[in-house]
């Protein structure tokens, strides 16, 4: 025994020396970097005002109510109700125009909802819903037809309406739920008319969320019968702020402010059968549009927000589409084929969601301002205009970009159909499969030509063993959505 394990023992020392390899996808990879600043764009962020905020929420709390039946109680006291807050949206985005030199297209999407049917109908009678948008027009005349789109939902719920959906009566303040969100859309318009982007912004609010998703689904489907995904413009984003007043519960240590949710789909719920399995068969469950939507935020939360200190303040990303037994606005978008994703505070307090107003109950109960962090709604807000502003500034993500996969190889053949705009150069990305950002990035330069082609390039790293993704670079660095073969 003891023979043997000294003839094991020299073998041992005598085999040669295995130095680790390193994967073909590392070799000469340089890390994805940071992206870079436009100072126009931190300017104007910087002018988001909480005070504002402040103002802008207590004025829609002031309503009394913004039940969306309310448009039918001819019993609501002057300057009350959901049609009075309608239009007190409609006046201020037209405010804002004024101020930018009526840069503003400002719009009504007014409709007709019929009653829904079944024992839980929560609209019992037919209501007229008002969307309410306001349009910053893209200056170049290709790019102006991609849009951004920003919404919040201004309708607001209290638990005498879960007993009765035709009752109005009782305050519903709606603070966080979604006074927040309507807050940031404002905001978001406020901040970025003192600029002109070359693709189109929407800054919008709707009804009929808390009944059903009634508003944004009619705007939503609105937008796909009109062509926005083909000839007649692509929306290309849309960011839904939903109870981002970062709740302030006395008490409540498990709060966090220095974070906000973003919830986005994974396989497309628009998807096909057929390319839900082309998905499934390639890996691609967590690079759907709305998901590459989200990296994007954390994209320009890194060039805009700050990283450190006090302020710090980044997106959590949340890889499904909503938390459980919720929805929310960005999946009436989703349904249609969009990229969306939601934005929603970390800690949520049901005291102060969807509840009748009880000041002498312990703990109160009521959506109220004085549980809303409105220096919070502001950093929701600046974040949401750095990715609008961004992804308005890009050249536009690639038409397409196609893998070659006919034939076995060890390398990685691509071709990119070129973005809309003008592109200084593209950026070829990639991670591991088990990877949930992007890793890798190699620059691939645009060839020169009097009529812009695809271009075609071959990669020395295995398609098998990573996901790649493409997206468009301008001089100034902004960066497109990213588009996956």
């Amino acid at each position: 025994m003891k023979l043997s394990l000294l003839l094991l023992a020299g073998m041992l020392a005598s085999a040669p020396c295995v130095t680790a390899q390193r994967p073909d996808y590392t070799i000469d990879a340089a890390p994805v970097s940071a992206p870079v600043a436009d100072p126009a764009i931190a300017r104007a962020i910087a002018t988001i005002d909480a005070a504002r905020i402040h103002g802008t929420i207590e004025t829609l709390v002031g309503f009394g109510t913004r039940n969306t039946a309310s448009v039918n109680d001819t019993t609501l006291p002057a300057g009350k109700g959901a049609q009075a807050a309608a239009d007190w949206i409609f006046d201020e985005f037209t405010r804002i125009s004024t101020a930018c030199g009526n840069c503003l297209e400002i719009k009504r999407d007014i409709f007709i909802q019929e009653p829904d049917s079944g024992p839980r109908s929560r609209i019992v009678k037919p209501t007229q819903l008002t969307n309410i948008y306001a349009i910053l027009r893209g200056t170049d005349p290709i790019l102006e037809k991609h849009i951004v789109l920003v919404t919040g939902h201004y309708d607001s719920i209290n638990s005498n309406a879960f007993k009765n959906w035709a009752d109005t009566s009782g305050d519903a303040p709606g603070a966080n739920d979604d006074a927040s969100g309507v807050a940031v859309s404002l905001e978001c318009a406020r901040a970025l008319s003192k600029l002109r982007f070359p693709a189109t912004i929407i800054f919008v609010a709707v009804p009929g969320e808390e009944q059903g998703l009634f508003g944004s689904a009619h705007l939503a489907k609105l937008m796909k019968d009109e062509g926005w995904q083909g000839e007649n413009g692509k929306l290309d984003a849309v960011l839904n702020n939903d109870i981002v007043g970062g709740n302030t519960t006395p008490g409540d240590t498990l709060q966090l402010k220095d974070r906000v949710r973003v919830f986005s789909e994974g396989v497309p719920v628009a998807a096909t059968p057929e390319q839900a399995r082309r998905i499934r068969a390639i890996g691609g469950e967590s690079d759907s549009p709305s998901r590459e939507l989200a990296r994007a935020i954390v994209d320009a939360a890194r060039a805009y927000l700050p990283a450190s200190g006090e302020d710090t303040f980044a997106p959590f990303l949340v890889a499904r589409p909503d938390r459980y037994l919720r929805g929310g606005d960005h999946s009436s978008f989703n349904q249609q084929g969009f990229a969306a994703v939601r934005f929603t505070e970390w800690r949520e307090d049901y005291n102060h969601q969807h509840q009748s107003v009880l000041l002498n109950e312990t703990p109160i109960k009521g959506d109220l301002l004085q549980f809303v962090d409105t220096n919070y709604v502001a950093r929701v807000a600046r974040l949401n205009a750095a990715t609008l502003a961004t992804l308005a500034s890009s050249p536009g993500a690639p038409a397409k970009v196609t893998l070659d996969t006919q034939k076995l190889e060890n390398g990685t053949t691509l071709k990119i159909d070129p973005a809309p705009g003008t592109v200084d150069h593209y950026e070829l990305l990639w991670r591991e499969t088990t990877s949930f950002y992007w890793q890798f990035a190699q620059r691939v330069p645009v060839t020169a030509a009097t009529e812009p082609g695809p271009i075609t390039f071959t990669v020395p790293i295995s398609k098998d063993n990573v996901i790649f993704g493409v997206r468009a670079v301008d001089a100034a660095g902004h960066r497109s959505l990213v588009v996956v073969p």
